[in-house]
């Protein structure tokens, strides 16, 4: 992780632009077709939750401006993308836990296990303070429309949140919402990485 110069790099003008407005996030909605990924989560046992972060790093990995992230007043870039899930800890309450992206969907899985059950266990966060963090949120049990995430004013990260996924005759989808820091990409970029997500999901192979 490293400190730029804003005027050295593509989001000079969006840095200008974005950085003190009041509030500089945007929230996109959008509906994925994720049969293919039930189906590979009930033939492998793998977590469909883990499935849906494994896409979304892999996505986001191929597009550059998801490695700069605004960090209080200045725009920093990073080496590395992490994905964040929340985890119910054994005291009944929410923890959070990084995870670090790999193509390597086995190894991604392991990570995802063994960190989410440390974190779990310990009820201690899981930071990874020098990887560029999506993060995510699923509330599976709930059927919901869309959400629109808070912002803070501190993180400035992307953050997805999702609910259970719908059945229907010959499909079954899911509603994401996808909040991002203009200053950090645009209403391109942005539908870009939301239609990797579904590539992702469509072309994944076990």
């Amino acid at each position: 992780m490293k400190e730029v110069n804003p005027k050295e790099t593509s989001r000079a003008y969006a840095f200008e632009m974005w950085m003190n407005a009041p509030m500089p996030m945007v929230t996109f909605l959008k509906t994925l077709n994720v049969s293919h990924l039930v189906r590979i989560s009930r033939k492998t046992g793998m977590k469909f939750n883990m499935l849906m972060c494994y896409c979304i790093g892999k996505a986001a990995s191929g597009i550059k401006e998801f490695y700069l992230l605004p960090v209080g007043d200045k725009l920093m870039q990073y080496d590395s993308i992490a994905v964040n899930t929340i985890v119910a800890n054994k005291e009944g309450e929410v923890s959070s836990c990084d995870i670090p992206f790999t193509d390597d969907l086995p190894l991604f899985n392991k990570h995802y296990l063994q960190l989410t059950r440390q974190v779990a266990e310990s009820c201690t966060n899981h930071d990874l303070t020098e990887s560029m963090v999506i993060g995510t949120s699923a509330l599976a049990q709930y059927e919901i429309d869309g959400a629109v995430g808070m912002y803070s004013g501190i993180f400035n990260n992307p953050f997805l949140i999702w609910g259970k996924y719908k059945r229907h005759l010959l499909k079954k989808t899911l509603t994401v919402s996808f909040q991002f820091h203009h200053t950090q990409m645009d209403g391109a970029h942005a539908s870009r990485f939301l239609d990797g997500v579904q590539k992702e999901i469509d072309t994944l192979r076990i």
